[in-house]
């Protein structure tokens, strides 16, 4: 398993680079927990100790050698991101709309039109662009 692939099949790895490379590339490690308890919805003590734990004992050292990022007396700095990772980290501006909300907007827009004029072609596009959607959004959210 290559390191991509490692790093996408967990959260805590993905919010980690997505919050150093906000950071310019290196962050106190506490910034990194509290932000990745942030974005899991929980920011009560008992929480970030746990999400704490998992990077000390689990995300860091896997991450380190892979060679992704170093860890450095409460410092992490981001050596290098793994390719096929950006692909899979959708940044949203506060007044922007994500690619799977797009895609879904579309699908809908294709459908109505699809039912006005009886075009069975439309409405499979419409169908298609609803899965694309879909399919996206669960990868975004599962990250």
């Amino acid at each position: 398993m290559g390191a991509s692939s490692s790093i996408l099949g967990n959260s805590r790895r993905m919010l980690m680079i997505e919050y150093l490379r906000s950071s310019d590339g290196r962050a106190e490690l506490r910034e990194v927990v509290d932000y990745i308890a942030e974005r899991e919805g929980d920011t009560n003590r008992k929480h970030r100790k746990s999400v704490y734990v998992s990077l000390v004992q689990t995300h860091i050292p896997k991450l380190e050698r892979e060679g992704v990022i170093d860890f450095n007396r409460g410092i992490v700095t981001l050596v290098r991101v793994p390719e096929d990772v950006t692909v899979y980290m959708e940044t949203v501006n506060k007044n922007d709309i994500s690619w799977s909300s797009f895609y879904i907007g579309l699908s809908l827009i294709f459908l109505t039109v699809a039912v006005y004029l009886g075009n069975f072609h439309l409405a499979m596009a419409s169908l298609i662009y609803t899965l694309v959607g879909l399919v996206h959004h669960r990868k975004i959210r599962r990250i």
